[in-house]
Parts: structure tokens; C-alpha cells; sequence
């Protein structure tokens, strides 16, 4: 996601679909460990609920809110790795499948998928 805001401010805003339905609210965002830009966020998707990955591209600020545009169902139904962790390569690959996002970027020639161990890092943290 191309944008000027820290992608720390990111956490606690809401989160809503394509339909404008809320989602829950940003608890944690990750960057790429190549290019530093925030790439995906993990939404609490209710009070007793679990974390549900969203890619940040092509989602889009509105407001105060996150709007991606991905039906509420896909959503929630993305893997859930559990926040404050790492993202490996494996679970990064398994979300790029479940939003049918191509995986290779042209700014970025490395793939989730060649062996890169290196991205998918916490906003804010020095790991």
C-alpha cells in the first residue's frame, strides 16, 4: 500500500469490506521486509474472535477506516497465524492464494515462494 500514513496508526482503526459492512478493527500490521511498505494487516474480526489477515493493496484508507475490497466471507474465512508473530514465507503464500493476489510484484522480483526468509515484519518491531 503506496500511502504517507505510519502504518503503526494503522492499529485500532476499523476495518470494513467491500460492501462498506465492518469487519472488526486493525490489530497489528506487517511490512515487507524488502521494500518497508505495510502489505498486510490482521483485523480482530469480533470481541471473541481471531485475526483475520487482509492485504493492504489493494485496500484502501476512507475516512478513518480501512475499505478492502473483499466480501466480509473471504475475510474471515482467510488463515489465521495468530498476531505478533513473524509472517514465514509458507503463510504469507497461503494468503496470496486465498485473495488470488499475484505474487510476484515488479518492484519486488522476490516471490514468497523463492525462498526469501525475510518479510512479513511487524510495524514497529526491530525483529
Amino acid at each position: 500500500m503506496q500511502t504517507d500514513i505510519d502504518p503503526r496508526s494503522l492499529i485500532g482503526r476499523k476495518a470494513f469490506d467491500r460492501n462498506g459492512a465492518k469487519i472488526g478493527t486493525i490489530d497489528e500490521v506487517y511490512l515487507d521486509d524488502a521494500t518497508g511498505e505495510p502489505e498486510w494487516a490482521a483485523v480482530r474480526t469480533g470481541l471473541f474472535s481471531r485475526d483475520a489477515f487482509v492485504p493492504l493493496e489493494p485496500s484502501k484508507m476512507v475516512g478513518e477506516g480501512l475499505h478492502i475490497p473483499y466480501d466480509r466471507k473471504l475475510i474471515k474465512d482467510a488463515p489465521d497465524f495468530g498476531v505478533g508473530r513473524h509472517l514465514s514465507p509458507e503463510q504469507e503464500l497461503q494468503l496470496y492464494h486465498h485473495y488470488r493476489l499475484d505474487i510476484s510484484s515488479p518492484t519486488d522480483p522476490v516471490s514468497p515462494s523463492s525462498g526469501d526468509k525475510n518479510f512479513g515484519k511487524i510495524a514497529g518491531s526491530d525483529d
